[in-house]
């Protein structure tokens, strides 16, 4: 198990560089185009997962994961709070919550630098390309398939822990007293992400068919993305696309 100052370390070099892209973006004018590739992908992954939405036992992990990892939202206040406690986490969380915001953290920080990268691509090519084109073009320039994969092992890799953690009773309790002092300490951002995630999982019980669809979807979209011919791939994207608007 990692000691808790590696995690401390390891969650604000993640939030570090998510700060510094928000920064860059700022300062190049990029940040239009990162907001509407975050609102592009946010309506493929609706439509990827529409079927989960109205599905009763997958639809709060499915939102979980919208809107706490893809969603369009401004993140800058949970960033801060992470990073502010970072150190402290066996203080005033409990010891077993910090390999999750250690997860939270690189996952976030991936998702930041290739949306980064995206946005630049974006920019560069013709705006009278059909969106879908523009959007599978970018992707391929962007490459770092590495980094797709590695995003999206990490991203089961929480959803495991979360599965686990909400098994332990105690640790359920544990958060829930935690409300109150973690709005005095300004850590309620922080807290409403941990008490969504562990009430997402605890309402899916065995979260593995959930987790193994996920990992099989979206391998298929990240092969596609690189892979298929050009004119089939943006076909699926855009029928993708219409189903999450």
């Amino acid at each position: 198990m990692m000691s808790n100052a590696n995690a401390s370390d390891r969650i604000r070099t993640h939030l570090a560089r998510v700060s510094q892209l928000r920064a860059q973006a700022q300062a190049d004018g990029l940040q239009s185009a990162v907001d509407d590739i975050k609102r592009l992908q946010a309506r493929r992954f609706r439509g990827t997962y529409t079927d989960f939405i109205g599905h009763v036992r997958y639809a709060p992990a499915t939102r979980f994961f919208l809107d706490e990892l893809y969603g369009v939202h401004d993140f800058v206040q949970r960033d801060a709070q992470f990073a502010r406690i970072a150190g402290a986490l066996e203080r005033l969380f409990p010891e077993a919550v910090a390999q999750l915001a250690v997860d939270l953290a690189e996952t976030h920080a991936l998702t930041e630098v290739l949306d980064h990268e995206l946005a630049q691509h974006w920019l560069a090519l013709d705006t009278s390309l059909p969106v879908e084109n523009r959007y599978i073009l970018s992707w391929r320039r962007t490459g770092a398939r590495a980094s797709r994969l590695r995003q999206l092992a990490v991203v089961q890799h929480m959803g495991l822990e979360l599965q686990r953690l909400t098994r332990m009773k105690s640790l359920r309790l544990g958060l829930r007293m935690m409300r109150n002092p973690a709005r005095a300490a300004g850590l309620d951002a922080l807290q409403h992400f941990l008490e969504s995630g562990f009430d997402a999982f605890a309402a899916l019980g065995d979260a593995r068919p959930f987790l193994e669809t996920i990992a099989q979807r979206e391998s298929s979209w990240v092969e596609a993305l690189f892979e298929e011919e050009l004119t089939a791939c943006s076909r699926a994207l855009r029928d993708e696309l219409g189903r999450g608007a």
